[in-house]
């Protein structure tokens, strides 16, 4: 499908979603956050996608959300105003709940929502120019929709600086605090983001998506009676898959599993 405001490419087996707004720094509106939550959904569903990459066009990732659009809300009735946000909220929830693994390829400002976005993927890539800040007490508004993935990726500890105080900070900051997992200069970023692609692409797809539900079943749960029972389940059902029998037998008898012929393949 045609996007306004979005491009999306393949290659091979990876899928980049390009924010394409450059003019205002990739900031989001309405529409924007419809585009990005079709795709993500669409996305869902493709067995031949094996990776998403998020990405901005022009100098900037994303300068979050586009004051004109959070002005206009605003001044709607209660419940238009709810609706709206709920549509962004679905759509970060989209982007995080992806079953295929995903990269934040981030140069530039990732600020509010841009930063949101960066946080709901899975890994973040960012150039040593970028810059991040949650900039919303500045306008007299809150990280709401965001604090989900923010919190997760950088801790409570930390929101509790960076949400109030909506300090900008650094690339090399944001590895320290857990944001970034990687940062390279601008013109190795995409050389680092295809190392962690060539890395995923040696996983096997179904086991890594049932990681990424490990992840959320056990984030944040206390070690208990009922969290063993739920780790041991979740193990048991992915051992007898048949990835997991390709996997075993591949490693025992020294030969690369077939999802890694298949993903060269494809590159």
């Amino acid at each position: 499908m045609s996007y306004q405001f979005l491009q999306l490419e393949q290659h091979g087996l990876v899928a980049y979603v390009w924010l394409n707004r450059p003019e205002l720094h990739n900031a989001f509106n309405t529409t924007v956050i419809e585009e990005l939550h079709t795709c993500f959904k669409q996305l869902a569903i493709r067995d031949d996608i094996r990776i998403v990459v998020l990405a901005g066009r022009g100098k900037n990732f994303s300068a979050g959300a586009d004051l004109n659009w959070m002005k206009q809300a605003g001044q709607a009735c209660a419940e238009e105003n709810e609706a709206d946000a709920l549509k962004l909220a679905q759509m970060l929830e989209a982007l995080a709940t992806l079953k295929q693994p995903t990269i934040a390829r981030v140069h530039g400002i990732a600020f509010g929502g841009g930063m949101g976005l960066a946080s709901a993927c899975d890994i973040c890539i960012a150039s040593t120019d970028a810059k991040f800040a949650t900039s919303e007490v500045r306008l007299g508004l809150a990280p709401s929709t965001i604090s989900p993935y923010v919190i997760r990726a950088i801790g409570a500890r930390q929101a509790s600086r960076y949400f109030l105080t909506a300090e900008r900070f650094t690339a090399h900051a944001a590895k320290q605090i857990g944001l970034a997992h990687e940062i390279a200069d601008a013109e190795d970023l995409d050389k680092k983001v295809q190392e962690i692609i060539d890395a995923l692409l040696l996983g096997g797809p179904h086991a890594q998506a049932a990681s990424k539900q490990l992840i959320q079943l056990v984030s944040n749960q206390s070690m208990d009676n009922q969290l063993l029972r739920q780790t041991a389940h979740h193990i048991a059902q992915v051992r007898q898959g048949s990835e997991a029998k390709e996997g075993l037998t591949a490693f025992l008898s020294k030969q690369a599993p077939a999802w890694t012929s298949n993903s060269n393949n494809n590159n």
